[in-house]
């Protein structure tokens, strides 16, 4: 076992990607939040009363709660995401994967409860794996051909499945597009602590108001899927970082031949973090049927898969960080929701501020083409609040996608992926 831990360990450069040296601190982390959350309060405080309601919409309760919604989808596909590509294996399929999950979730959980719905859209996302991971692993199939294939085969067999067994449930609410209506997933309010904190929202003081709207956001009608959720995130830190299993599983993202000289069977451990890949991936798709919607549409998850795959390159392959993308572009997701033109009419102002600091930290730094840059971005956005009451509402439904191209765009410098991702593997080549 020490000679696997010598062996990772020296694929990893200090200072770089995700090298010791690169990870932000907790202190760190929480100055950044504190700094967001002060931010807010001070434009909320500063702006007149129409606009006034505008940001409070940005940390109301039912926003944060909206977001986190939006966001379990998201995150489960990136976890899916990140399991797979720390053993080495690009999968691109995360969408098919979570597709195959709403429609399995949705036609178990019709005929039973929603909890075997899960359970069931769980090993189709893991069904899709397993095709992933036979194509690519045993076949040595290219992984983003294997991945694309991935998705139009998931696409093409819940259509036909869908018109095989839902259509003749037309009595029932079933068409060849969507399910009957499932039984709703369980979800609990914290008691006395909801009410506590909506009552400090309420008083639209400065900042006390801004943190007791996220927090009740978060305590408030929770799935309890949500909270499986957020232990899967938390347990596969512990599962890929703290134990000997995912430091094998991890060896054969970086140096496959290197694990394999020290008895490490790199097949089955490539084979175990692409199953698992889908069945999170699958796991996001029930999320959609059973929590989101109560039913099965076709086209449900809506490029979700992709935006999983972004926030697990936000995070830089690791939870912590990808568990914020997710965070991210589920709240741009949750803006479309809940009077979104006026909610990313007021955030125009917040990103022009932040931009503006940006330029100035850039030009401090003698980057003065970039300075330049996110200078006449940040006058553009301050224009565009300035001359303008509300965001057009199609504008406001592409943001999701919006904010991923721009957070990869502003993150793409920073990313250091498994050295051995995508990168074919033989049994026995380094002998």
């Amino acid at each position: 076992m020490s000679a696997t831990v010598t062996t990772t360990k020296s694929t990893s450069t200090p200072g770089k990607g995700n090298g010791p040296a690169s990870r932000m601190s907790l202190g760190k982390v929480l100055l950044i939040v504190a700094g967001a959350l002060i931010a807010l309060s001070v434009l909320r405080a500063l702006v007149d009363a129409a606009q006034q309601a505008d940001f409070d919409r940005v940390t109301s309760a039912g926003q944060i709660g909206a977001a986190l919604s939006m966001a379990v989808p998201i995150g489960l596909a990136g976890l899916g995401g990140l399991w797979s590509e720390r053993a080495g294996v690009v999968n691109i399929g995360l969408e098919g994967m979570m597709i195959l999950g709403t429609f399995f979730g949705a036609w178990a959980g019709y005929q039973t409860n929603p909890w075997v719905g899960v359970l069931a859209g769980v090993l189709g996302g893991a069904v899709g794996g397993l095709i992933h991971a036979v194509a690519t692993v045993t076949f040595g199939v290219d992984h983003i051909i294997s991945g694309v294939a991935m998705n139009i085969l998931a696409l093409g067999a819940t259509t036909y499945l869908a018109k095989r067994w839902f259509e003749p449930l037309a009595d029932i609410g079933g068409s060849p597009k969507n399910s009957p209506q499932v039984d709703p997933i369980q979800s609990f309010t914290v008691p006395g602590l909801s009410d506590w904190l909506a009552d400090l929202e309420n008083h639209h003081w400065f900042l006390v108001s801004d943190v007791a709207g996220i927090l009740g956001g978060l305590v408030t009608d929770i799935s309890a899927l949500t909270v499986v959720s957020v232990l899967l995130v938390v347990g596969s830190f512990f599962a890929l970082w703290r134990t000997s299993f995912g430091l094998r599983l991890r060896s054969c993202g970086e140096n496959p031949t290197a694990a394999e000289s020290l008895g490490v069977n790199v097949y089955l451990y490539k084979y175990a973090a692409v199953v698992i890949s889908g069945g999170l991936a699958g796991l996001g798709g029930v999320f959609l049927a059973l929590v989101r919607s109560h039913i099965y549409n076709e086209g449900q998850t809506g490029g979700r898969g992709y935006i999983g795959l972004a926030a697990m390159l936000f995070g830089n392959w690791r939870p912590g960080g990808l568990a914020m993308g997710a965070g991210l572009f589920g709240y741009s997701d949750a803006l479309q929701l809940r009077n979104g033109g006026a909610t990313v009419h007021a955030l125009l102002l917040l990103v022009a501020l932040g931009l503006a600091a940006l330029a100035a930290w850039r030009i401090v730094r003698k980057s003065y083409v970039a300075g330049a840059v996110s200078g006449a971005a940040a006058v553009a956005l301050l224009l565009w609040y300035a001359l303008t009451d509300t965001v057009p509402n199609d504008l406001v439904s592409a943001t999701p996608y919006i904010v991923t191209l721009l957070v990869m765009g502003l993150a793409s410098q920073r990313l250091r992926m498994p050295k051995a991702n995508n990168r074919p593997y033989r049994k026995g080549q380094g002998t």
